[in-house]
């Protein structure tokens, strides 16, 4: 089997095709592209790829602006950090994808559906259109305000004004930069459906953050790192080794 990886994230890629070893001995990785521009040039020149993975954040771009400067015949599995938006429009579309970090049980069901299906067509005008056509709803649909309480009245705070939301002693409270905390009465896994992630991140269990609360990070141990931010947490922040990567992608895009 004949395979292109296009993936940003060089740790992203080297385990995808490490398990793609381990569980098609003969596969071959023709090439592992890294942005939307190098993967135009490379199939436009032509590739006897049989099997695309394909990640949606690139480091110049999305990977679907791909397809719309060359065709790509070959199937395509596109590979995502958990976002809801895109989830979606796969599921919708009936288009394979897997979620990062990419487990070898998950690998193997999308191998297997492969083979029973390679000859399929790959994606489609049709597709393509449908899917940018729910991401750009979900993005105008973001949460922009939270009515709060606060004493015997309530009072809205914007999204762009919140720092961070954290768990504490099991309430979710959010964070202004004015340092003001406020209960919202959400679970963290909800909101953070609800916030753009272009600008906010969940970075573990206890925190979401926006990104212009970041003052710095510092390496720590294993190879995670410790998030500082602005107005400071009142604990420290710890990003795990798996999301350092991922994390440092996102701050710097």
């Amino acid at each position: 089997m004949k395979v292109v990886i296009v993936e940003d994230e060089v740790t992203a890629s080297e385990n995808l095709t490490y398990l793609l070893k381990q569980l098609e001995p003969n596969v071959e990785v023709l090439k592992v592209l890294d942005a939307v521009d190098t993967s135009v040039a490379y199939f436009k020149s032509g590739t006897e790829a049989e099997l695309v993975f394909m990640d949606i954040h690139l480091a110049d771009g999305i990977s679907f602006e791909i397809f719309e400067q060359v065709s790509i015949e070959a199937p395509i599995i596109f590979t995502t950090a958990y976002d809801q938006y895109a989830l979606k429009a796969f599921k919708v579309n009936s288009i394979d994808y897997l979620l990062k970090p990419v487990i070898e049980e998950e690998l193997e069901a999308a191998l297997n559906k492969f083979r029973q299906t390679g000859k399929s067509p790959a994606i489609n005008d049709g597709q393509l259109n449908a899917i940018l056509g729910l991401m750009q709803n979900q993005n105008n649909n973001y949460k922009t305000t939270y009515l709060v309480h606060q004493k015997d009245e309530m009072v809205p705070v914007k999204t762009k004004d919140i720092a961070f939301f954290y768990i504490d002693t099991g309430l979710v409270k959010a964070v202004t930069y004015q340092n003001k905390p406020y209960v919202i009465e959400k679970k963290l896994e909800d909101i953070e459906t609800e916030l753009d992630p272009q600008f906010f991140k969940r970075v573990n269990r206890q925190y979401i953050v926006q990104k212009d609360a970041i003052a710095n990070l510092k390496y720590y141990f294993n190879g995670k790192l410790i998030l500082q931010t602005n107005p400071p947490a009142k604990e420290r922040i710890v990003i795990s080794k798996a999301k350092a990567t991922e994390f440092k992608a996102w701050v710097n895009s």
